[in-house]
């Protein structure tokens, strides 16, 4: 999690906007390195998650996603975001907008190099808490999909 610099807010955009590019980075080395163990903290406590159709509430939703993939078995992947700015802005609450390409497979590496198999625009409302960048919502929206699925519980699951 990322704690603010210097109680930026909305005074500083461009500190807001490396704050916020950081929370979202270090989210995505959660998940491609600990599995998203710890993604659901990322979060605040009824916080959404979304990956196109599928919904996520709250953070015991997100952690049962995050294990439901992670008992799948080995996969790899890398979540790789880029084209960061900021919509939205006030001194406890902002939207950040990004996109994201993501490149996985299952299995351990190394595995051959592919297209990235989804690439989304990350619509993410974020407030801080207690000196803390949390999301309020974190939403993907695929653009482009192909190649191996991604691993996305049907709607009965998590």
């Amino acid at each position: 999690m990322v704690a603010e610099p210097n109680g930026g807010g909305g005074r500083d955009r461009g500190a807001l906007l490396q704050v916020l590019t950081a929370l979202e980075v270090d989210y995505w080395h959660e998940v491609d390195l600990h599995h998203g163990r710890e993604g659901h903290g990322f979060y605040v406590p009824d916080g959404l998650f979304v990956i196109g159709d599928t919904r996520m509430e709250g953070r015991d939703a997100v952690r049962g996603f995050y294990a439901w993939r992670e008992a799948r078995g080995a996969r790899t992947a890398r979540h790789v975001v880029t084209n960061f700015r900021i919509d939205r802005a006030g001194e406890d609450e902002a939207t950040l907008r990004c996109i994201l390409l993501l490149y996985a497979a299952d299995g351990e590496p190394v595995l051959p190099s592919l297209p990235a198999i989804m690439i989304a625009d990350v619509t993410s409302d974020c407030v801080r808490q207690d000196g803390r960048w949390l999301y309020r919502s974190h939403v993907l929206t695929p653009v482009f999909m192909g190649g191996v699925a991604p691993t996305i519980p049907p709607a009965a699951e998590p």
